[in-house]
């Protein structure tokens, strides 16, 4: 019953688990050359040396990506693993055998750390593992007997196993990185699944807390995935949802690669390792900005989109800028009533977020039912066409289009007004039966005679004729932080930044979030609360 117990909580099988097809050949030991670097793999069969036919891993194809003559490239991953039993059955250490400094190893769990921990739950036909791990990322354990090995044992959690990995690689002097799992092939709605239970955000939790890259498999193949769509990426899977054949794995390989080649780690750069094949991979853009998705599917999800005054960075406070979509989501709503999904990315304008398929990515997350806040303005009035940004916009709410060669993309783009774009969210949106909420953008700190300079004829004032004209709610921030301001005075303002006048600091987006919390709750059928912490 505890088995049964703990799969539930989980939550890894609201489906019915698919049969396990892998072969479990014995893990690769061939030989490696002591002169070069090594790059291991440590996972399951999503990963795994399988038959190619009807499955194959993703970390055979994965060698072709990488000079032999730089790198060795070696798969230890084996079918049917956990990060418990890799462990226990002797492959970690066997691993770790053979292991250097200067080495890197790919460490990726979680599609059987679900299982049962000593016993199958009743009614299974499953084949006896025993393999689950304790769930969650604390230090809780649980001694067995384990009926498999006929040795007792002291089961840990998951992220107790995966930390004990990370630090086993470091006394090495060895470079860890943690991965996500693979995405399944499993669609509700029109929509992919996005994570085997809570690994998927376990891991990148352990990687965070560890200070070690994190490459995000799942948001990678998931995304891509969508855009193909059920029939498409139904040719890359062998007979079950979990197990990709030749062509998948080879596919997935190279998100693999686009994954790492995105890092920002100045402990690893994978681009001096790869071939020809590899070179030509193009690198993951929005790892690094690790950009959220809802929490709880079962809520309802407010989803920002805007610059960097909403969200600046990773969203962690860089050089102390914060927008004020982070404390929207940690103290202002109640996360029991509410997911706050902050999209919003630094530099971009309304066109570029639209153009480079932020947009679409963010539409895919949203459900019926939910509600979307944008915010645009501060990089609107760009050049339409640079080398730097190309990110300009047609001033005003036309439908006016002026057709360029974008020097960026290297393609033609048909540049469209401000307002065309808030149109395109707010239509978009209502599709997909989602609340649209027009923001206009947030005062700078600029002051004329004691006031502040508000904006009353372009951007905020486009924004406020768009929203009117397609009816829906406006909140006014030029105005509404404007009159705070004014209210605190120029001296009590100063720390609300972070910089010369745009970009505000914790303190300045706890601000900011108060007012767009408080408006936002003001609004008839708002589904959040705000939460008992918020601002008076």
């Amino acid at each position: 019953m505890f088995g049964a117990t703990l799969m539930a909580a989980t939550g890894l099988f609201a489906q019915t688990p698919p049969p396990d097809l892998a072969v479990n050949p014995a893990p690769e030991r061939g030989e490696i050359n002591p002169e070069l670097p090594t790059l291991f793999i440590a996972g399951d069969s999503t990963a795994a040396k399988n038959s190619g036919d009807p499955i194959q891993g993703w970390a055979e194809p994965f060698k072709d990506f990488f000079d032999p003559a730089a790198v060795n490239v070696v798969n230890r991953a084996r079918g049917g693993r956990s990060s418990r039993t890799f462990i226990t059955e002797g492959l970690w250490d066997g691993l770790l055998a053979d292991l250097k400094a200067g080495d890197v190893v790919l460490i990726q769990f979680g599609h059987n750390d679900g299982g049962a921990i000593n016993e199958e739950p009743p009614g299974s036909t499953r084949p006896l593992r025993a393999r689950g791990s304790l769930p969650g990322l604390g230090e809780e354990t649980a001694e067995i007997d384990n009926v498999v090995t006929k040795r007792h044992e002291v089961v840990r959690t998951f992220g107790s196993y995966v930390r004990q990995m990370i630090a086993d690689v470091r006394e090495k002097g060895a470079t860890p990185i943690v991965m996500s799992p693979t995405a399944r092939n499993l669609w509700k709605d029109g929509v992919v699944e996005r994570g085997t239970g809570s690994y998927r955000a376990w891991n990148r939790d352990i990687a965070r807390a560890a200070d070690v890259p994190f490459v995000d498999v799942t948001r990678i193949t998931a995304d891509l995935y969508q855009q193909l769509g059920p029939e498409a990426v139904a040719g890359l899977f062998g007979p079950d949802y979990v197990h990709t054949n030749a062509e998948g794995a080879h596919f997935t390989a190279i998100q693999v690669v686009s994954g790492l080649k995105g890092l920002r780690s100045k402990a690893f750069d994978v681009k001096p390792w790869l071939s020809d094949l590899g070179r030509a991979v193009r690198q993951d853009q929005i790892g690094w900005l690790a950009l959220p998705e809802p929490a709880d599917p079962a809520l309802p999800s407010l989803f920002l989109i805007g610059d960097s005054t909403v969200r600046n960075g990773g969203g962690v406070g860089d050089g102390g800028q914060w927008g004020w979509g982070e404390p929207l989501a940690r103290e202002e709503l109640d996360p029991a009533t509410i997911n706050v999904v902050n999209r919003a990315i630094g530099g971009l304008s309304s066109r570029t977020f639209f153009t480079q398929g932020h947009w679409e990515r963010a539409l895919t997350l949203m459900k019926p039912g939910d509600w979307l806040v944008m915010q645009f303005g501060h990089n609107d009035p760009a050049p339409y066409n640079d080398i730097s940004r190309a990110r300009g916009t047609i001033k005003g709410t036309g439908d006016e289009a002026i057709p360029v060669d974008n020097l960026l993309t290297g393609e033609v783009e048909v540049v469209r007004s401000y307002g065309w774009y808030l149109r395109r969210y707010i239509r978009d949106a209502r599709e997909r039966g989602v609340h649209p909420v027009v923001c206009t953008f947030i005062p700078r700190k600029r002051w004329q005679d004691g006031k502040v300079v508000r904006d009353t004829s372009s951007y905020a004032q486009w924004a406020r004729t768009v929203a009117e004209e397609e009816n829906v709610p406006l909140i006014d921030l030029n105005t509404l932080i404007a009159d705070r301001y004014e209210a605190m005075g120029e001296a009590a303002v100063e720390p609300m930044f972070a910089d010369a006048h745009t970009h505000t600091s914790w303190v300045g987006a706890e601000l900011n979030a108060e007012i767009v919390a408080r408006a936002l709750t003001a609004l008839p059928d708002f589904p959040g609360e705000l939460a008992e912490q918020a601002s008076p």
